[in-house]
């Protein structure tokens, strides 16, 4: 059958017409990460919550461990973020005047769209899987002064 190819009998005879210095190279392929949450040191955020980060080039997830009647203060971010409850439950203050509530318990999600007001209150001995979008640089270098300000 003459005039039919194969697609990679194309691609191979463009390639091998190219002078070497032109023949397109597969950029390097990023490594990849594992992490074990128990063998990563805790963070002491105050002295009822503490919490260990796991960052990538554009999200960030941690696991945020809290005692039971801890609170993080009402603050904001431009980062998206999701709250999963692993374990125990938080009760929920969402928009500047707090007027919404919600109690997520574990195995449940709470969306947090970017730049909405809210505050956190643990009902029990509680760890929470956050992610967000984009990474919280102020977590990392820990600008994250809304748990020591005082209301």
């Amino acid at each position: 059958m003459t005039g039919i190819y194969a697609a990679g009998d194309v691609l191979a005879g463009i390639v091998k017409s190219l002078p070497s210095e032109e023949i397109p190279h597969m950029t390097e392929q990023p490594s990849v990460s594992h992490y074990r949450w128990d063998a990563m040191p805790k963070e002491k955020v105050t002295d009822a919550i503490d919490r260990r980060l796991v960052t990538g080039e554009r999200s960030m997830l941690a696991h945020v461990y809290l005692a039971a009647d801890s609170v993080v203060p009402r603050h904001s971010h431009d980062h998206e973020q999701f709250s999963y409850i692993l374990q125990g439950a938080l009760h929920f203050w969402i928009g500047e005047d707090e007027s919404e509530e919600v109690v997520v318990r574990a195995g449940e999600v709470l969306h947090i769209p970017s730049n909405v007001p809210h505050k956190a209150k643990a009902l029990e001995d509680t760890i929470d899987l956050d992610v967000f979008t984009p990474v919280r640089q102020d977590w990392l270098d820990g600008t994250d002064t809304y748990f020591h300000d005082e209301p």
